[in-house]
């Protein structure tokens, strides 16, 4: 029989990557989202607002699936907030399939604020060792991921499933209107560089600039997760979920400039935040946007300066080791340059930026 899967979050980055790698694998896959954007092609679409528990007990009423996976988060205006509405939303589907999970698979996409801490938090508090390990566990601060695990491990024991636990560094990925977007905003950028005359800077800080540095692939992390809900290896645990080399920022900034066909800027040695810096950026997205006839004028659904800003000003180092996983049998592997190049072959084919 064709295996089902359940996606919440289906129409972001890692929602819209591990559907089509399900499909690819022959599953049938449905989607639960709040209905922002379209989930791809061939999927089955639910909506509802996960926050509201009847609505997701409506919407699931008659979905058994055989594997579960949580791409997806609320952003609020404090950590305390984050933990009760992101904790809640696994919940109220975790409640609303009920025994139907038993003997399934439940995945939770978290990710490295699970070592760092919220952002909110980030350079407060002891930051572990890098490369960040699963062994080293949990910070002592609030965190929504944890209030996520906890929900799920709860589950785990009342409905019987098993579960993975997947922390992916930053994602390159595909998807128009999502909130954490790197890759896209770094393109929407350089984009607005070359067409504006605008200086092509590194926002983020000296430690980023000059630190190692590692990323996640949306297709990599699909990987992943794939093979975590079929390898009894992978069966309640926590994996790191990263592309499997390292870099170093001031070695792939002139890179990414090259591919826009500019000059890298000389580093200033501080952050320069994006978000204080891109105030003209919306009027001036629509100009190009008019110009070349691309198909989303509203810069706030391609790029999403704060969360850019806040992964490359971390005051710390971050990269990640991928021991655990490849021992338990995950040998998935992306060059990180090449994942940057082909999201940008995509948002040209796809006319986000221009041809």
């Amino acid at each position: 029989m064709q295996k089902q899967a359940l996606i919440i979050g289906i129409s972001g980055i890692n929602g819209r990557a591990l559907a089509e790698k399900l499909q690819h694998e022959g599953w049938q896959v449905t989607g639960l989202s709040r209905g922002r954007s379209a989930a791809p092609e061939g999927c089955r679409s639910l909506t509802a607002d996960l926050t509201d528990s009847d609505q997701v007990r409506e919407a699931l009423a008659d979905v058994k699936p055989d594997a579960l996976f949580f791409s997806v988060w609320s952003r609020q205006e404090n950590e305390r907030e984050n933990i009760r509405v992101n904790g809640g939303m696994v919940r109220n589907v975790i409640e609303a399939l009920g025994e139907r999970l038993n003997g399934a698979h439940v995945a939770l996409i978290t990710g490295l604020k699970h070592y760092l801490g919220p952002f909110e938090a980030y350079g407060k508090g002891a930051v572990p060792v890098t490369p960040f390990r699963e062994e080293q566990g949990r910070q002592p601060v609030e965190n929504f991921y944890y209030a996520q695990e906890d929900e799920v491990f709860a589950g785990a024991k009342k409905y019987g499933y098993r579960w993975s636990v997947h922390r992916p560094h930053t994602i390159i990925g595909y998807a128009v209107g999502n909130a954490m977007n790197m890759g896209q905003t770094l393109a929407v950028y350089a984009t607005l560089c070359r067409e504006k005359g605008w200086p092509f800077i590194f926002p983020g800080s000296p430690e980023q600039w000059n630190g190692l540095a590692d990323m996640t692939d949306a297709g990599l992390l699909a990987e992943q997760l794939l093979w975590a809900a079929t390898s009894e290896e992978a069966a309640n645990e926590d994996f790191n979920a990263v592309n499997g080399d390292v870099f170093r920022w001031n070695w792939l900034w002139p890179r990414l400039a090259a591919w826009f066909g500019i000059e890298a800027a000389e580093y200033p040695g501080r952050a320069m935040p994006l978000e204080t810096r891109m105030q003209e950026a919306a009027e001036a997205w629509q100009e190009i946007a008019a110009r070349y006839q691309l198909r989303e004028a509203d810069i706030t659904r391609l790029a999403s300066w704060w969360h850019t800003d806040a992964d490359l000003g971390r005051p710390m180092e971050a990269f990640t080791d991928m021991s655990k996983s490849r021992k338990a049998g995950f040998t998935g592997y992306r060059s990180t340059p090449d994942a940057f190049i082909a999201l940008f072959e995509k948002l040209k084919a796809e006319n986000i930026i221009p041809r």
